[in-house]
């Protein structure tokens, strides 16, 4: 875990995938064929106080959803790169974007397509339901799961790493 800490305290910038980390990854359809996502408000809570404590946010996926635009307004997250192939490619964009080394980043994600991204940045986090693949190259896997609090975990746990957690905690308390 201590190396999970210090890794964590480089944290810069931390980038989500959606389907599987910030939802439970069960995809459902309208008659229309209109997609519906359904986000854990406890996991956008936490990407809040993580961006209000001075670390950037971002979203890699996959998928492309009008959903996802709305929900990435909602928390504040101008970095939304979706209908994404090629992970790997769009982290390097944001990391030239941003002017960051990888050292710098945490990304999130749940399955094989996220593994390019895992294998290069500094704090590389996944899901319990993730494929073994996925959790053997994470640093750390969270207690919770995907869409139910595995956001608000490892938010937490970068800025408890950073010193900024319970700042942000006593807010609350006044």
């Amino acid at each position: 875990m201590q190396n999970v800490h210090e890794r964590a305290r480089k944290v810069k910038l931390a980038a989500f995938d959606v389907d599987g980390v910030m939802t439970d990854g069960a995809l459902y359809l309208n008659d229309n064929g209109e997609e519906i996502k359904a986000f854990y408000s406890l996991d956008g809570h936490g990407m809040k106080m993580l961006r209000e404590s001075g670390v950037e946010l971002a979203i890699i996926t996959g998928r492309t959803s009008r959903i996802v635009e709305l929900r990435a307004k909602n928390l504040g997250i101008e970095l939304v790169y979706q209908g994404v192939e090629d992970k790997a490619r769009a982290f390097a964009e944001l990391l030239v974007a941003r002017k960051l080394d990888a050292a710098a980043t945490a990304y999130m994600g749940d399955d094989v397509v996220d593994l390019p991204v895992l294998t290069r940045c500094g704090l590389a986090l996944s899901v319990p339901e993730a494929p073994l693949i996925v959790r053997q190259h994470a640093h750390y896997v969270s207690r919770a799961s995907g869409g139910r609090g595995a956001v608000r975990e490892v938010c937490e746990l970068i800025m408890h790493a950073q010193g900024t957690l319970d700042a942000r905690l006593q807010m609350y308390l006044k």
